[in-house]
């Protein structure tokens, strides 16, 4: 297949091991993702770490290790930790407030033995593998809540960027992406920080861009990241394309939705298989991110 797009690993092999676990990135890696989601949030001690959340308490055991470290808000922060601390927790599935798994069939909440590790040990994990397999799989490093952190006294980006050229990713040659939901943190990435990594916008129902909006973006980033509800509509039982993907397109924006699950498929589509066959010869996108590369690479291989 001509212009194959990528497979973004989104947080791992997120469909069958812990979210973010380095288990769950070495079965991804496994798969044949181009690419590894990394979400990177702080600790109390500075250290960049891989979670997606700035929150552990729907992720880990922490409300029973450490039950009186909550906020006032009764959530537990990554922020409020230091990195001893955070290893000492066990990571789980994602799960409700109730104790509920967010996703049942996947594995069981609070079984197995994962641990939090940080940005460095990632993207160290990410060369090695490559040496020894001979692969050139890259990182996809997302700026979580970078506002909010600094009002937490840490600002992560500058941080962020000096560890990934310490492995070597700082053009847009390298096997990187740089991503925020937050515009005005990726401008300043790229005028003030000169970074020349290619920089993803992702986009939620808060910052929907018009037509003049990805213009403006397109001076800044290099592909943007929304989901995959805002990619098409359904009329009269029919699916149809939005005006995003064209108006990306258009301007030169490369488009990598989130997020192709098979235990989510979305309203108008009989299947995953379906799913992946819209947004990649319908609406010919660049990259998916998905829980299930496996999957997206065997579709994307029948299709060559």
């Amino acid at each position: 297949m001509n212009n194959r797009p990528i497979v973004i690993a989104h947080r791992g092999a997120s469909g069958y091991l812990p979210e973010h676990s380095l288990p769950a990135k070495a079965l991804a890696y496994a798969f044949g993702a181009d690419y590894l989601e990394q979400d990177v949030v702080a600790s109390r001690d500075d250290e960049l770490v891989v979670l997606h959340d700035i929150y552990l308490d729907r992720v880990s055991n922490v409300a029973q290790k450490f039950p009186k470290r909550a906020r006032s808000d009764g959530r537990f922060y990554v922020r409020d930790f230091d990195m001893a601390e955070l290893r000492s927790l066990s990571v789980w599935e994602r799960f409700r407030a109730d104790g509920s798994a967010v996703y049942p069939n996947r594995f069981p909440v609070g079984e197995g033995s994962f641990r939090i590790h940080t940005l460095r040990e990632e993207l160290q994990f990410l060369r090695d593998i490559n040496t020894s397999t001979g692969g050139g799989v890259g990182c996809y490093a997302e700026i979580k809540r970078p506002a909010w952190h600094r009002q937490q006294g840490v600002d992560i980006a500058p941080e962020l960027l000096c560890i990934l050229a310490e492995f070597g990713y700082s053009t847009r040659n390298d096997a990187a992406f740089v991503q925020c939901f937050d515009a005005e943190e990726l401008v300043r990435i790229r005028v003030e920080l000169k970074c020349e990594l290619r920089l993803v916008q992702l986009i939620d129902d808060q910052n929907l861009p018009s037509a003049n909006g990805l213009a403006r973006l397109s001076a800044s980033v290099d592909v943007i990241g929304p989901s995959i509800s805002q990619l098409y509509q359904l009329r009269q039982g029919k699916v149809e394309p939005t005006s995003l993907a064209h108006d990306a397109q258009r301007f030169g924006l490369h488009i990598h939705p989130y997020t192709f699950r098979r235990d989510e498929i979305p309203s108008g589509f009989g299947d995953f298989d379906a799913l992946l066959e819209y947004f990649v010869s319908e609406l010919k996108v660049n990259g998916l991110f998905t829980d299930f590369a496996d999957l997206v690479c065997q579709k994307l291989d029948q299709q060559r």
